[in-house]
């Protein structure tokens, strides 16, 4: 993970990158050292099959998973897809660019957005289209039911025609001068269209765009740009029709999306995302602290302060441990009941830059070297 927040300020359309150096796990000389991991407590088994390379990563890359596949991307223009199972790769294609957003994609479309504001998608590893975008993009770009939706840095979101890269439509709110230059929230919940729009989670008709809920998740405060800041950051829990979600560095909330409503909301400051079960939701505080709350009332749970600033990833929940990736490379397995380690793994020394996934039976995880690593729990 990065040691410093990013963020971009649009005004009028036009985007100009500013760069704040706000992380509460930023080096320097009077952060707190983190603390020693020790032995591997391996309490849970966790075997090492199979290592792959890609170009390293420097844009906030989401790993999808299409059934036991994996699609990613490297900061030099490099899309491929992975047999999870072997690390085969499936395909890989140069899209001629770097890479500003991505990768998202159905299992047979792929789209990923340049540093030049270029939507470019393949079919089946192959680039068929590009389309110039308005602005910058931090998020991958959704692909569902033949559309690519993309979420702009300016608050707008836009539905394009797989197949032929035709415009269907683009709504623009309204917001606060800045936005995070990170993932935020673009998903599909059945048939409706969801994004994070500044502090509100908003649902959309996927086929024309308008606004079918607005739910407040979290307000502005403060007098300048930077303290009124509320994007909602990609990393999401959902079960059923209830999404949780993370307010950079406000609050965490769990959000009924049959009644457009926040079930229970908590204050919490964070930066990445949230991943939960049916009875827990975890979460990482900006000092490194690990939470766990109760999914269905929001009371906390237990509390983990053994990987303090070591400006930790998204959780992924996985079996009986929650997993995340830390800035040197470390893979941390959790007790999902109370916390304590179970295990750790290594990989380059490099930070794990976007949150683990898993397909299949295999738990795949990216560091920002460009390591690709397959990984098997017991």
């Amino acid at each position: 993970m990065a040691n410093f927040y990013s963020f971009t300020t649009v005004r009028r359309g036009l985007a100009v990158l500013l760069v704040a150096a706000l992380s509460a796990c930023a080096s320097g000389p009077d952060q707190p050292k983190p603390a020693d991991l020790g032995a591997n407590p391996a309490l849970l088994g966790v075997r090492s099959v199979w290592r792959a390379q890609i170009a390293p990563v420097h844009f906030p890359l989401q790993v999808k998973v299409v059934g036991n596949n994996v699609v990613l991307a490297g900061s030099d223009g490099t899309v491929l897809s992975f047999d999870a199972a072997s690390g085969a790769p499936l395909w890989r294609t140069q899209v001629g660019a770097p890479i500003a957003a991505g990768v998202g994609s159905d299992g047979r479309f792929a789209a990923v957005v340049t540093r030049d504001n270029e939507l470019v998608v393949l079919d089946a590893g192959q680039v068929v289209w590009r389309s110039r975008l308005t602005a910058q993009v931090f998020t991958a770009p959704l692909v569902a039911g033949e559309r690519i939706f993309v979420l702009g840095a300016d608050r707008s979101v836009a539905a394009f025609d797989a197949k032929t890269g035709r415009k269907l439509w683009q709504q623009q709110r309204p917001g606060e001068a800045l936005v995070l230059r990170q993932s935020g929230i673009l998903m599909a919940i059945d048939n409706t269209l969801v994004a994070g729009l500044s502090g509100q989670l908003v649902g959309m008709n996927p086929l024309n765009g308008t606004t079918l809920w607005d739910v407040p998740v979290a307000q502005t405060r403060g007098t300048n740009d930077i303290e009124r800041l509320v994007d909602l950051v990609g990393g999401v829990s959902r079960q059923a029709n209830e999404v949780c979600v993370r307010a950079f560095q406000t609050a965490v909330a769990c959000v009924d999306t049959l009644r457009a409503r926040v079930t229970w909301k908590r204050a919490a400051d964070g930066a990445v995302g949230v991943q939960g079960d049916d009875s827990q939701l975890y979460g990482v505080e900006s000092d490194g602290r690990v939470l766990a709350w109760r999914h269905t009332d929001g009371e906390p749970v237990w509390r983990s302060d053994r990987l303090r600033y070591r400006a930790l990833s998204a959780p992924l929940a996985l079996g009986r441990s929650v997993v995340l990736g830390d800035a040197t490379g470390w893979l941390h397995f959790l007790s999902r009941a109370d916390g304590t380690p179970l295990a750790q793994m290594a990989t380059d020394g490099s930070a794990i830059v976007a949150t683990p996934v898993v397909a299949g039976n295999t738990l795949v995880v990216v560091t920002s070297q460009g390591g690709v690593y397959g990984f098997q729990p017991e």
